[in-house]
């Protein structure tokens, strides 16, 4: 499903220069260096035409109108932090970065809805709508950096989605510059909607391919309670994906994290916190209840009891039930010390997580790897992170081949190649293999529909 733009002629970013405000195009060979990637360090990119950093839609559709003129293609970028090449540019285009676009246009406290620019950061909007008494649920691991751009672009999720759901459950309407500069809203203000087709979730997701959002309107919640945070540790990664069976079938928490004992030991080498480094896995639950209001902080207790924690600990303390939330989110940075990190975002049935963790241990042996794993056990999502030297060749080979058994391994026990972090450059061929021909034409079809000209991230998805 090829659709690789065609430039009509040789062209000049100056052009484009002059019709947008000073500043907004850089042409800079080290500035347009600092764009190329995203986070997904080891594929390769282009390198662009220039750098567009508008601060309107206005501005957006200037740019979108004079790329679809002269058939550049564009890459959509918020703040680089993907996982999977979403962002990487591409020869001879440009690379749209939406980052100073960044007002929260409105919160409505009695509605109960933000409306935010795709610059936002996820961090800067919960921390706004908390003033309010309001919570914006969806949280990645990235959330004091990452914007809601690039949370929509990649259908987000996070350590809460157990309970409360990904980004897709949150945005109720979108506004878009399509392909040829049109500006399209989708979706609106209200709860319920179902007039015409739902294109709001269809660009979910859709890492860039179809358009480029330039406003979200996303529903609120209540400020939900700090309850109970409990931390367990056990002597193996599958009594952990055990204990995890037991409190889905028991319990309804709104966090359920794991991690391996590799990533604690890097943790604690990154920013000391007293973790227990001799555990093989770590499981971090939260109840929102306290205080005798529920059983459930018990029946937690009781789940990871019977499967044969080492150690429990159970704090209602708001503040220190986050420094050990903490933990599991300097997973990532952490592990970058040991060395180069493929990071992989499988998710399973929950049936079949503690079978899963199995079949990533079983890879690593057989590869002669080194894959630490962390995860939102709780809805069946691991990030098995496949750790490589870089400068060898053959330990990236091995590494490539672990990180692609580990999507063959998920695809055959009923899984998905990509729980939050897109398909992008790192998993095109995969989706062929989870989505079947029929699928992936019909993608091809839509795709088609919507950006005729296949400017929009080209070479992204499929």
């Amino acid at each position: 499903m090829s659709m690789t733009p065609s430039p009509t002629s040789q062209v000049d970013p100056r052009e484009l220069a002059n019709l947008l405000p000073q500043g907004t195009v850089l042409t800079d060979a080290d500035i347009i260096e600092s764009y190329r990637f995203d986070q997904a360090r080891w594929q390769t990119a282009g390198v662009p035409l220039c750098v567009a950093r508008p601060a309107s839609a206005d501005e957006v559709e200037t740019i979108v109108r004079w790329a679809a003129r002269h058939r550049v293609p564009i890459v959509p970028r918020g703040a680089g932090s993907g996982l999977s090449g979403g962002a990487a540019a591409i020869d001879d285009g440009i690379v749209l970065s939406l980052e100073r676009m960044k007002r929260i246009v409105t919160i409505d406290r009695d509605a109960m809805f933000a409306v935010v620019e795709p610059g936002v950061i996820n961090g800067d909007l919960k921390a706004a709508c908390k003033e309010f008494g309001l919570w914006y649920p969806p949280d990645p691991a990235s959330f004091t950096f990452s914007t809601m751009g690039g949370n929509v672009a990649t259908n987000a999720g996070g350590l809460c989605c157990v309970k409360y759901g990904v980004t897709v459950d949150y945005v109720m309407g979108l506004e878009v510059v399509m392909a040829d500069g049109t500006r399209l809203r989708t979706g609106g203000r209200t709860r319920k909607n179902v007039a015409g087709y739902d294109l709001t979730r269809l660009f979910v997701g859709s890492e860039g391919t179809l358009g480029v959002v330039t406003e979200i309107t996303v529903r609120l919640r209540r400020l939900a309670p700090a309850g109970t945070t409990m931390v367990a540790t056990f002597d193996s990664l599958r009594a952990a994906g055990e204990a995890v069976a037991n409190i889905v079938k028991t319990c309804d928490p709104s966090l359920l994290e794991i991690m391996d004992g590799a990533s604690i030991r890097a943790v604690e080498a990154h920013q000391p916190m007293d973790l227990d480094t001799t555990a093989a896995a770590m499981l971090f639950t939260r109840s929102e209840t306290r205080g005798g209001a529920s059983d459930e902080p018990d029946r937690l207790r009781q789940a990871c009891e019977v499967a044969r924690a080492t150690s429990i600990y159970a704090t209602e303390d708001e503040w220190e039930g986050e420094m050990f939330l903490q933990a599991r989110r300097l997973a990532f940075p952490a592990l970058e010390k040991l060395g180069s990190v493929l990071v992989d975002d499988v998710a399973v049935p929950i049936t079949r997580l503690t079978e899963m963790i199995g079949r990533v241990e079983d890879i690593a042996k057989r590869t002669e790897t080194h894959v630490v794993t962390v995860g939102h056990a709780g809805d069946g999502n691991l990030h098995p992170l496949v750790i490589y030297d870089g400068r060898d060749a053959e330990s990236e080979r091995r590494a490539i081949a672990a990180f692609e058994a580990i999507m063959d391994e998920a695809i055959a026990i009923g899984g998905t190649i990509t729980g939050e972090h897109g398909v992008g450059t790192l998993k095109k061929a995969f989706l062929h293999r989870q989505l079947g021909e029929a699928s992936i034409a019909l993608h091809g079809r839509l795709k088609a529909a919507f950006d005729p000209l296949g400017i929009m991230n080209p070479g992204k998805v499929f």
